[in-house]
């Protein structure tokens, strides 16, 4: 018995899934150059009901210039850079080159001023670093089949020398730059922990106060004495006028 087009063509319709529609997402994992977030996929019913629901990774990309990144790193230590982060490089969608620049001895953004570096890796390692390293390595990601750059960086390296490196280096650097120095790879959308809060005892407009209150009252006291003695003086010298006459 042969179907009518109609119950075919409705059975068919049946048979068709819904579309996935995005319902939700969240933002880029980063404020500049290639990021992930995570979007939430649906199926949506007539009645406008969310099923089937998927939570899926994709790439994000923004503002692709991400600017000068210092660090500053005793002699001896290891250092690795990182160009692209590793669950943006790992997602599934085009591949991507890199290509590296270094401005020896200098700390700029000057494109002028930047030769060739050979290092096809999203990351560039220093295992030790020494001060030859000191300068400016800019990175620039690109997508391989179209050319498309979507993020350059720089990376301005200062190398402190090993004579140096005893002056309680560690507590001058910044939670990047210390990250950074012990060759682990700095997150693009973390923040360090916060610096220690300090007592207001502790701050120097309190110093000054306390300072200049004290030596208020030492100056109050010597001219108090001073005027004591002065007014002793004057009562003998009244007595002996006195007596005289």
């Amino acid at each position: 018995m042969e179907q009518s087009p109609m119950v075919v063509i409705l059975l068919c319709a049946l048979c068709i899934p819904a579309p996935m529609v995005l319902v939700n997402s969240t933002p880029c994992s980063v404020t500049c150059g290639l990021g992930v977030k995570q979007e939430q996929l649906c199926e949506v019913s007539p009645a406008g009901e969310h099923r089937n629901c998927s939570l899926v990774r994709s790439r994000c990309l923004s503002d692709w210039i991400c600017g000068l990144q210092h660090l500053s790193v005793p002699e001896g230590k290891s250092l690795r850079l990182t160009c692209l982060s590793r669950d943006a490089a790992s997602l599934e969608g085009p591949n991507f080159g890199y290509t590296w620049k270094f401005a020896r001895g200098l700390i700029t953004t000057n494109d002028l001023l930047f030769h060739p570096f050979s290092n096809p890796s999203r990351s560039l390692s220093f295992s030790p670093v020494l001060e030859s390293h000191s300068g400016t390595y800019r990175c620039d990601v690109q997508v391989l089949s179209s050319f498309q750059l979507v993020k350059r960086i720089y990376f301005g390296l200062r190398v402190i020398p090993r004579d140096l490196v005893n002056l309680d280096f560690e507590k001058s650097l910044t939670w990047e730059q210390q990250l950074a120095a012990k060759g682990l790879e700095v997150p693009e959308n973390a923040t360090g922990p916060r610096e220690r809060r300090q007592h207001f005892w502790e701050k120097q407009w309190f110093s000054e106060v306390v300072l200049g209150i004290g030596s208020g009252v030492i100056m109050g006291t010597v001219f108090g004495l001073g005027l004591c003695f002065l007014g002793r003086i004057c009562e003998k010298r009244a007595a002996r006028e006195m007596n005289g006459d």
